[in-house]
């Protein structure tokens, strides 16, 4: 089964024979990287090019590593080392690359909607969305659904929580939308001033308490603030009064069923969104995401540059 399409940039227009194609061939390709030779020739010949104007260390080795381990030539540039510091637009830079006959750009902006912008513009290279401001990132979508589809078996009738700083997470909106594709109830919270209009339109149930949007969940999402993005606009008063209020600790933990999952995107800031004491526990599953990010990246570069079978 082919996928449908030539970019990947939003996890809202995807189907759910979409998503099952990704988790399926994300599954796949995870047993390549528990070999001792992690190395297939899947993507020989094929060149990745990760456009990074944004820090990252999660997403961007993944990406990486997934290049690499199926042998595609991968090429890693930040916004420091461009021609943007000599005021090259976005648009001329990703137009070069493409001239040099890269098959795939991914690509994380600080401006909501720059890959969507530059798939539009571009007539060969694929782009994949590595993360675009406040708005999407539904790569780390679709490792969220993989690793709860492992531990739980379904995603149909799932309730999962989502918690903390929703108006400026890409991943909240991600999850949102892949998650009510494949079934599961969306509960998103946090402070009000954390929680923008609308949420309800999307589907999701919305919740100003962490105690009643985790009560019986059975995964539960932790988010960080998003310090980055607050450009002058302060959500909370102290992270100390936001800990107190919306952290998850073992004791808000238990009113979740006993079998929860606790999962984070990362970065974890311990103490303030989550205390080590969960994040390290045993129903704590953040490293197997990370684990999960490079088998889901692997089976998007797969499917948009195709490949020999591994």
């Amino acid at each position: 089964m082919a996928f449908a399409h030539k970019h990947f940039i939003s996890t809202k227009v995807l189907s759910r024979e979409d998503i099952d194609l990704i988790l399926t061939t994300a599954q796949s390709f995870k047993e390549i990287n528990q070999r001792d030779i992690k190395k297939v020739p899947t993507l020989r010949g094929k060149s990745i090019i990760n456009l990074f104007y944004e820090n990252s260390t999660r997403t961007r080795t993944s990406f990486e590593l997934a290049g690499k381990r199926m042998s595609a030539d991968t090429i890693n540039i930040t916004s420091a080392s461009s021609s943007v510091t000599k005021g090259e637009t976005l648009e001329d830079t990703a137009k070069n690359i493409e001239a040099m006959d890269a098959d795939i750009i991914v690509m994380r902006h600080p401006a909501s909607g720059a890959p969507d912008y530059l798939a539009k513009r571009l007539s060969r290279c694929a782009v994949i969305n590595a993360g675009d401001g406040a708005h999407e990132h539904p790569s780390q979508a679709m490792l969220d659904l993989m690793t709860i589809k492992e531990h739980k078996g379904t995603l149909e009738g799932l309730t999962v929580a989502i918690i903390g700083d929703i108006a400026r997470s890409r991943v909240a909106r991600s999850d949102l939308y892949a998650l009510r594709t494949m079934g599961a109830t969306v509960r998103l919270a946090g402070p009000a001033t954390m929680l923008p209009p609308g949420l309800d339109k999307l589907g999701a149930e919305v919740y100003t308490d962490i105690n009643a949007a985790i009560k019986d969940a059975d995964v539960i999402i932790m988010l960080r603030i998003q310090l980055e993005r607050e450009g002058g606009s302060k959500l909370l008063p102290t992270k100390r009064e936001y800990a107190q209020f919306f952290a998850l600790n073992p004791g808000n933990l238990k009113l979740a069923k006993p079998d929860a999952i606790i999962m984070h995107p990362g970065p974890l800031n311990r103490g303030v969104e989550i205390s080590s004491y969960v994040a390290d526990g045993k129903q704590s599953v953040i490293l197997e995401q990370v684990e999960n990010g490079v088998a889901v990246r692997m089976a998007l570069l797969y499917l948009l540059a195709g490949g020999n079978d591994a």
